[in-house]
């Protein structure tokens, strides 16, 4: 078999066989195939698409790549989420020890933030001591005591799907749903969760900038999910404007624990107990209450136990920005826009995102806001504000925003589920 005959097929539409996508995947990640050829691939896909048996078989091809993790030793049923990413989402910080509280083992896989998107893991390591990098061993001792753990895939763990990715980033190809889907679900199918629920984000600051591509992309993951063997739900879910009130690091992580005892903006506190009871039914624990464990206290304190056990100290101070810059409203009335993208890039403008993976984040900076869509605001009354050691940075952030706020006229807020998809 070779690379030209794989690369030919499918820029004229053909399917692949099972035989030529175990071959490709084998081959690129062995380094046998080239960064040219696969990515020509890589655009044929997108132009033309696969079917779901070529997704599944490309899926499992890159799930056969490495380790598969296995939790049937834990004594409870394991249930994970994953959101395709947007600005402010800090729901798995009080989902993760929410979901353990009320019964279920969540070993949940996170990543860093890229581009306008936030990341788990940097937000969690503004938390003096706590540190995102475990053995397998150390995952499951975390399980096993505290019931949830939140930390980075070992390289061990769909190696293929680590480099596609990469190279997706530099070549255009990002956006293939077909890529999208098999990469996300390899690495949740090679984690060895039992169930898995999907937050699929839709608008302008999530990838899927419309309904119909989110719910394609939904199904598809949910398909390769049940042909997998994983109890798998998605939640379509808006992101048109920021989540909460905060989007950056140590800013996020302040937010998650005022949910976590109770409070927090409605919104957050909306999706992580929907994202919570689809957890819990996935995991055959229909019968628990999120709600209540939040109000008694329970996930506060699987919370605190998560986070000493991966050697964060829950009672030490979060990072605070040397520098802040409020940006007020100019004029009177209504707030009928809020850009989610235009938030995040002044976040990631602002040293609480990166460019690259290997760049570093500031843990304080990031953007607060004061007031969300639907809100009356007057001429000068605070917005939001600006958080960051480089106040050289502010310009830059503020140009972001220029056409990402709207006072005036009528609002009527999209509902932040949309749909869900099984």
């Amino acid at each position: 078999m070779d690379v030209i005959s794989v690369i030919r097929a499918k820029r004229d539409r053909q399917t692949l066989t099972p035989e030529q996508i175990d071959w490709v995947i084998d081959a690129y990640t062995r380094g046998a195939v080239a960064d040219e050829q696969m990515s020509a691939l890589a655009m044929a896909i997108l132009l033309n698409g696969m079917d779901r048996a070529e997704i599944s078989r490309w899926t499992a091809a890159m799930i056969n790549s490495g380790e598969r993790m296995d939790f049937s030793s834990l004594p409870r049923p394991t249930a994970d989420k994953h959101s395709t990413g947007g600005v402010g989402d800090k729901i798995t910080l009080p989902l993760a020890p929410l979901v353990a509280a009320c019964g279920a083992a969540v070993p949940q896989l996170s990543g860093r933030g890229l581009g306008h998107t936030g990341g788990t893991l940097d937000k969690l390591e503004s938390i003096p001591g706590w540190r995102a990098l475990l053995s397998n061993a150390e995952m499951m001792d975390v399980l096993r005591d505290v019931g949830a753990v939140i930390c980075a895939a070992g390289d061990g763990l769909a190696p293929a799907d680590k480099k596609l990715y990469a190279l997706r980033d530099v070549t255009g190809t990002v956006e293939a749903i077909p890529l999208i889907a098999s990469s996300i679900m390899s690495k949740k199918i090679a984690e060895g969760t039992g169930s898995l629920v999907l937050d699929v984000k839709v608008g302008s600051g999530a990838f899927m900038k419309n309904v119909d591509d989110a719910r394609e992309l939904a199904r598809t993951m949910v398909g390769l999910g049940t042909d997998h063997g994983v109890k798998t739900v998605a939640l379509l879910t808006d992101m048109s404007t920021p989540l909460g009130l905060t989007a950056g690091n140590a800013l996020e992580v302040r937010e998650s624990v005022e949910v976590l005892a109770g409070g927090g903006p409605a919104d957050v506190v909306e999706l992580t107990l929907a994202l919570a009871r689809e957890m819990l039914d996935a995991a055959g624990l229909p019968d628990a209450d999120p709600a209540a464990a939040l109000a008694d206290g329970r996930a506060m304190d699987a919370w605190r136990r998560m986070i000493a056990a991966q050697g964060g100290d829950p009672d030490a101070k979060l990072p605070v920005a040397r520098e802040q810059h409020v940006v007020t409203a100019e004029s009177t009335g209504r707030l009928t826009r809020l850009d989610a993208y235009g938030v995040g890039v002044a976040a990631w403008r602002l040293g609480a995102g990166r460019a690259r993976k290997e760049d570093p984040v500031q843990a304080g900076a990031g953007v607060e806001l004061h007031a969300k869509p639907g809100d009356e605001v007057t001429a000068g009354q605070p917005l939001m504000t600006l958080h960051t050691d480089t106040p050289e940075a502010f310009d830059y952030a503020l140009a972001a925003l220029t056409d990402a706020v709207e006072i005036g006229g009528d609002h009527t807020p999209p509902p932040l589920l949309i749909d869900r998809i099984a």
